[in-house]
């Protein structure tokens, strides 16, 4: 879709990382957590039911194997998925590994602290393991 996008916010808080079949992949631009944003590319949907069948179940298979890969990769303790939307009405996707050790646990990550960016050493790091966890993946059948 050409005219798709992002949210300035979003773009302001991430990182873009690959084209996935539906959605841009960005990663949040916070070292604390290990963070990514899905947003499908269709324009002026707020919601997952605005999104046509097909649709919604490619975007829970992108969020499902993206997250399951990221928590294998990363050895979190829990997964978390969801889509808020209350600050940002584009419909988006958050993807977190979470650890009981990090700054939020067992709480939200949002708005917990201050978010810590991402050093250009660090961010390289972390784009290319999200790649070459994401290049693996058969998103069409969510493995």
């Amino acid at each position: 879709m050409l005219d798709f996008e992002p949210d300035a916010r979003l773009v302001d808080d991430s990182y873009p990382v690959t084209e996935l079949p539906l959605c841009q992949l960005r990663l949040m631009d916070d070292v604390r957590f290990p963070w990514l944003v899905l947003i499908p590319r269709r324009l002026e949907v707020s919601e997952v039911f605005e999104l046509e069948a097909s649709a919604q179940q490619q975007l829970w298979r992108e969020a499902t194997a993206v997250g399951r890969a990221m928590l294998d990769a990363l050895g979190g303790d829990k997964l978390n998925i969801a889509s808020l939307g209350n600050v940002v009405a584009q419909l988006h996707v958050h993807v977190v590994v979470r650890r009981r050790q990090d700054a939020a646990w067992p709480a939200p990550v949002w708005g917990h602290g201050q978010a810590e960016a991402y050093d250009l050493d660090r961010l390289a790091e972390m784009r290319a393991r999200i790649l070459a966890e994401v290049e693996g993946l058969d998103l069409a059948s969510g493995q």
